[in-house]
């Protein structure tokens, strides 16, 4: 078998005992997923020619650790620069770092530029000599569900990995037991915009270490989702030295309660996401310049925050019982209430909502009284009330309404403005009856003048005086 396929595999030399090995191709996803391959049946890799994915799952690495491999001849760097491939995954393998480390350069004459591996087993250490000063057209990384050596000692590999790390721009470890990483290692990313490290064991001492002076210098996109945090304060001092970053996921940690903290967020930060932190209340400080806050899926029972920036605000999944004032929000366009305990969106605030382009208050229980089903009707008649409408917004008082839909309620004026209908009512009948005591007037003596000076007593003495 020739070096140009075993670098196609991209460490794809896959066996199973017992099973088909074959690759298969989705024409229209331009999909190649190869299972268990074997070098005997590497023929089948024909049909991912003209994919631009492929995957090479399950299957062991091992046997293959001590194969030659071969500096490539021209033509087998022509084969490689022709494949239209863009992406590769690895999934379900054991991976010796040693023949990672001998056949990675080899990326360098493809047009791959995204490498994952998913639900691996990296086994031993890798002698990376072979890789100083090697750059690779790869520039998004990721590491799902994978396990392997600490990081920790590694400061050789990340010197002779940095010419290529250094341009890469996406990086994700993610469900793989990451409980620290070592500031050398975030001192490499140099261009590196975007780090998931989302479903780990980061805590929050170990983010001080992680995120160091120097390190990911042009970080705009981290998300540490689901991992250990538990202090707003902490997390905050460690990031704070991240100027570039934009957005910051700490979604699904579970942050104790604690005073306001005196450390600032860095004023680049746009997007922040708290939702599902058991948040039973404002944490302060928010940063200052945020367009996009998320505290969906907590237990606020109250939100009072002024950020004149705020573009969009999702509170769904708490126990507020009023919707919060948007006056402080000049910019807001979308708001989200969802499965709150809000019962009405008062008359004040509906023509403030009504200029947003959307609006989502699914499943509260409405009191479906004038203020509540006129309220939202209101707001649904402007077309920016958002999905849900109207299956997901049903009454829950009063009790001649309880289950009914709100969009089905009758809302008459004479019903729900009483006071607007019966005060110009009363004002026309006093006109009316004005006019026709003027009129039997003129009817019994024509028209008569009141003599200035007349007492109101005097007046109505003359007016019903009978004739001579």
């Amino acid at each position: 078998m020739s070096v140009a396929v075993l670098l196609l595999l991209g460490l794809g030399l896959l066996e199973a005992e017992g099973r088909r090995n074959r690759c298969f191709f989705n024409r229209t996803q331009e999909y190649c997923t190869c299972y268990n391959l074997s070098e005997e049946t590497a023929g089948s890799l024909i049909q991912c020619l003209a994919a631009t994915v492929v995957e090479f799952r399950g299957g062991d690495l091992e046997k293959y650790m001590d194969f030659p491999i071969r500096d490539l001849d021209d033509a087998a760097i022509d084969t490689l620069g022709s494949l239209i491939i863009e992406k590769v995954i690895i999934s379900s393998v054991l991976v010796p770092e040693i023949l990672l480390a001998r056949v990675l350069r080899f990326f360098s004459y493809t047009h791959v530029k995204e490498l994952a591996f998913d639900s691996c087993v990296f086994q031993g250490t890798g002698d990376w000599h072979e890789m100083d000063g090697q750059r690779l057209p790869i520039l998004s990384l990721s590491f799902h569900n994978v396990t392997s050596a600490p990081l920790m000692g590694n400061e050789t590999a990340f010197s002779s990995l940095s010419t290529w790390l250094e341009t890469l721009q996406e990086l994700a470890v993610t469900s793989s037991q990451v409980s620290s990483l070592p500031c050398a290692f975030g001192s490499v990313f140099r261009a590196l915009h975007t780090l998931d490290l989302a479903h780990n064991s980061l805590g929050d001492r170990s983010l001080t270490a992680t995120f160091c002076k120097g390190a990911f210098p042009q970080l705009q996109v981290l998300s540490l989702q689901h991992n250990n945090l538990m202090s707003y304060h902490s997390v905050c001092e460690s990031v704070q030295r991240l100027q570039e970053l934009q957005d910051l996921n700490l979604s699904q940690n579970k942050f104790m309660a604690a005073p306001s903290s005196s450390c600032q967020w860095p004023a680049s930060l746009r997007i922040f996401n708290l939702s599902d932190t058991a948040l039973d209340k404002v944490l302060t400080p928010l940063p200052p310049n945020l367009e996009v806050l998320d505290m969906s899926h907590n237990h606020l029972r109250a939100v009072d925050i002024s950020i004149s920036s705020l573009k969009k605000l999702f509170l769904s999944q708490n126990l507020l019982q009023a919707v919060p004032s948007i006056r402080n929000y000049s910019m807001l366009d979308t708001l989200h209430l969802d499965n709150n305990s809000i019962t009405e969106l008062p008359w004040d605030e509906v023509t403030l909502l009504g200029h947003l382009q959307d609006v989502a208050a699914a499943n509260n229980p409405f009191d479906c009284s004038c203020s509540g089903a006129g309220g939202l009707q209101a707001l649904a008649a402007t077309g920016h009330l958002g999905q849900g409408w109207p299956q997901d917004y049903t009454c829950q008082s009063p009790p001649g309404y309880q289950g009914w839909r709100v969009a089905a309620v009758p809302v008459s004026v004479l019903r729900c403005h009483r006071t607007a209908v019966i005060a110009p009512l009363c004002v026309a009948l006093a006109l009316l009856s004005l006019a026709g005591a003027f009129l039997l007037l003129r009817s019994r003596g024509g028209c008569w003048t009141p003599p200035t000076g007349a007492s109101p007593q005097e007046l109505h003495e003359k007016a019903h005086r009978p004739p001579k």
